[in-house]
C-alpha cells in the first residue's frame, strides 16, 4: 500500500516511524537492529510530533505507514485522533505461516492484532462509525475497485498512478529494507492474490484461533467490492 500512495503526485509517505522507538523499548535483536535506532529517534514523543507537523513541500496527502504492534497502549492519546486512519488487515493463517520465518513461535503481540483492534475501536467510538479496514486480498484481486472506494470514502480523487509504480528501492524505504522489502523492490504493482491458504503448524494452531477472532471482527467492517 505505501508504494501505491507515494507513487501519487501529491502524496509524501513515512514509512515506520516507531520501529526505533520499539526496538528500543522491548530490546528485541532485529535484523539491522543498530541501523534502525540510529535512523530514527528513538523517544515516541518526539516522533508523535513529527508526524503532526506539516511535511515538507505541503503534500495534500501525508501517508504514514504504522505497524500496530509499534503503537503501545500507553502512547494512545489526543494525537492519535488528529490522524486519519485505515487499517489493514490480512488473512491469519497466511500472516502467522510468514511472521513465524522471522519471529519463529511469535506471540499474538507479535502479530499487531490486539493492538489494532484497540485504536480501531478507539477510532469508531470517537467517529460514531467504522473508519475504513481494508483486506490484503481485496486489494491485491481487485486494486482500482478497492483503491476507487477507500479514496471516495477519504474524500481524495483517485488516481490511477496508485497501480502501477518502478521497481528497486525508494529514498523513503526505512534503512531495515534490505532485510525485509525484496519482494516489494521487485513489485512494479498488485501481485495476483494467493487463493490456497497455507498450512499453520499445529503448535501454532491456538494463536491461529485467536488471531481469527480479532481478525473477524475487523473483516466485518471492511470495504466491500
Amino acid at each position: 500500500m505505501m508504494r501505491a500512495w507515494e507513487n501519487r503526485p501529491d502524496t509524501v509517505v513515512v514509512d515506520e516511524p516507531f520501529y526505533a522507538s520499539y526496538l528500543a523499548r522491548t530490546g528485541l535483536e532485529h535484523p539491522g537492529r543498530d541501523l534502525v535506532m540510529a535512523s530514527q529517534p528513538r523517544d515516541w514523543r518526539t516522533v508523535v510530533q513529527s508526524l503532526l507537523d506539516e511535511p515538507p513541500g505541503s503534500p495534500a496527502v501525508f501517508y504514514q505507514k504504522h505497524m500496530a504492534h509499534h503503537v503501545f497502549d500507553d502512547m494512545h492519546g489526543p494525537w492519535l485522533d488528529e490522524l486519519t486512519h485505515i487499517f489493514l488487515i490480512r488473512e491469519p493463517a497466511s500472516m502467522i505461516v510468514s511472521l513465524d520465518k522471522v519471529t519463529p513461535d511469535p506471540r499474538i503481540e507479535d502479530t499487531g492484532l490486539p493492538q489494532q483492534l484497540r485504536i480501531f475501536e478507539r477510532t469508531r467510538e470517537r467517529l460514531g462509525a467504522a473508519p475504513p479496514v481494508v483486506c490484503a486480498s481485496d486489494v491485491l484481486g481487485s486494486p482500482e475497485r478497492l483503491l476507487g472506494k477507500l479514496c471516495a470514502l477519504l474524500g481524495l480523487e483517485f488516481r490511477s498512478e496508485m497501480l502501477a509504480w518502478p521497481a528497486g528501492p525508494r529514498t523513503s524505504d526505512g534503512v531495515w529494507a534490505p532485510h525485509w522489502y525484496s519482494r516489494v523492490w521487485e513489485s512494479t504493482g498488485f501481485e495476483a492474490p494467493v487463493v490456497k491458504r497455507p498450512t499453520v503448524p499445529a503448535r501454532l494452531e491456538g494463536l491461529l484461533n485467536s488471531c481469527r477472532t480479532i481478525y473477524e471482527k475487523l473483516y466485518a467492517c471492511r470495504i466491500l467490492l
